[in-house]
């Protein structure tokens, strides 16, 4: 399927009245199960001794009850992972679990570092042995040795960004503390909760509302906040370091519909972003739909701006996640309509639109209006909720290199013909921040622009 995935995603939580967090921890990591699919895992506190398991595979086929009660303590940190960086086996699945000089550590990252080869190299001539290809392992070294030289580990892990260069949101377990750390631009989201007696972060909102958790606040680019049996504390020396750059696909696609970021729910964003299409790209048609599932609040929003009545265009299967094995080039239609059928009841003799988030190569957008004329669409508009990719990711997004990008190779007018739609129209760049309304951040917005905060 050409679609983008979805970097990593992490959660953490410390309660000294609980011995059974990593229950918590397995339903926090479901819920964020949309940020990555191919492994998974849970490390544990308890008594000072770090234990944790983790395999490829979702979370639901990776952890029983009986995995779960093995792993007793009061604090715990999640992970699920897509790889952007290293490879796909076990060994890179989180978290990564190391013993050094001051004791046992766990860390769970979501981002991308762009300063990786230098310090492995750097690293590697003072006898580093790598167990993974992930940057993980590059974060855990560079603060297990700013521990040496530290007292304490939140000191170490504010040393350590000075030296960190590019996206990373964090969650380390000590052997008596929890922390949660954002890089200096504030790539990617992370948040803090209130659960009962102890404290919860999380990539994203949603995992929260799924364990019944207070929603405090996103963390602070360039922040740290240290959970132990005191409570809460922050660090702030690195914030304002640098100028806040969220990726703003959060809004678009990766994040859940139901999650907040910066105050903003998303699935108000995607739809403020189709009432915008509906106003940038006019047409006259007889019904609009949305793409499940990050197209359909963008949809929603063009019909009530159009006033086009909206309709589903698509019955998705429930069953089928975006782990569906990606088919060869001859089955791709197979492999499309194993995920999307056309509901040809809604579709036949109409004048459609059809709003989707993003096109990246080209060829799953081609296969879909494809099957919407089959279903006898008389005419398919196409509309994306994002302008066109343009340029590579480097902060934890799989956008591929520019010459896979067909925004890159073709013009809108070639794009159109390629995909055989009727119209097609973009979200402009010009209107890609008004989808976040009242809001004084700034976003990293480089695969759009290739503008790139480093």
């Amino acid at each position: 399927m050409d679609k983008l995935h979805e970097e990593c995603g992490v959660f953490g939580i410390f309660d000294m009245t609980r011995d059974d967090v990593a229950q918590t921890a397995y339903y926090g990591l479901v819920s964020l199960q949309h940020r990555g699919q191919e492994s998974c895992g849970i490390a544990v506190n308890k008594d000072r001794d770090i234990y944790h398991y983790k395999d490829l595979g979702l979370v639901n086929d990776v952890f029983n009850n009986k995995i779960l009660d093995s792993l007793q303590g009061n604090m715990a940190v999640g992970h699920v992972r897509y790889g952007t960086t290293g490879g796909k086996g076990r060994e890179n699945a989180q978290p990564l679990v190391l013993r050094y000089l001051k004791g046992n550590l766990a860390i769970v990252h979501n981002g991308n570092l762009r300063n990786t080869d230098e310090l492995k190299t750097e690293y590697e001539r003072t006898g580093a042995i790598y167990q993974t290809t992930s940057d993980t392992e590059i974060v855990a070294y560079t603060i297990a040795r700013q521990r040496a030289q530290s007292k304490s580990i939140e000191e170490a892990i504010e040393r350590s960004m000075s030296i960190l260069k590019g996206a990373y949101s964090l969650i380390v377990m000590s052997p008596q503390k929890l922390i949660a750390a954002k890089d200096p631009w504030g790539f990617r989201p992370l948040c803090m909760g209130k659960l009962n007696d102890g404290y919860v972060f999380a990539s994203e909102s949603c995992a929260f509302d799924a364990i019944g958790a207070e929603y405090i606040r996103e963390l602070e680019p360039g922040e740290i906040v240290i959970a132990d049996k005191n409570g809460i504390r922050e660090i702030k020396a690195a914030c304002g370091r640098e100028k806040e750059k969220l990726c703003i696909f959060e809004y678009i696609y990766f994040s859940r519909p139901d999650s907040k970021i910066g105050g903003q729910l998303v699935y108000e964003s995607r739809k403020l972003a189709g009432r915008i299409l509906a106003k940038e790209h006019p047409v006259e048609a007889d019904i609009v739909f949305g793409v499940p599932d990050s197209g359909v609040a963008s949809g929603m929003g063009y019909s009530v701006e159009s006033g086009i009545p909206y309709e589903d265009g698509f019955v998705k299967s429930r069953y089928i996640g975006r782990t569906f094995i990606k088919p060869n080039q001859i089955d791709r239609e197979i492999g499309v309509r194993m995920k999307l059928n056309p509901l040809k009841t809604n579709i036949e003799g109409k004048r459609v639109v059809m709003v989707d988030d993003s096109i990246v190569r080209g060829t799953t957008c081609a296969i879909i209006v494809k099957l919407l004329r089959k279903a006898g669409a008389k005419e398919v508009h196409v509309r994306i909720s994002s302008p066109p990719f343009l340029w590579p990711c480097y902060f934890g997004t799989d956008i591929p290199s520019r010459d896979a990008l067909i925004a890159n190779k073709l013009s809108l007018e070639e794009i159109r013909k390629f995909i055989d739609a009727d119209s097609l129209g973009y979200l402009s760049i010009e209107n890609l921040n008004a989808i976040v309304p009242n809001s004084d951040r700034t976003f990293c917005n480089a695969c759009f622009t290739g503008d790139y905060a480093i």
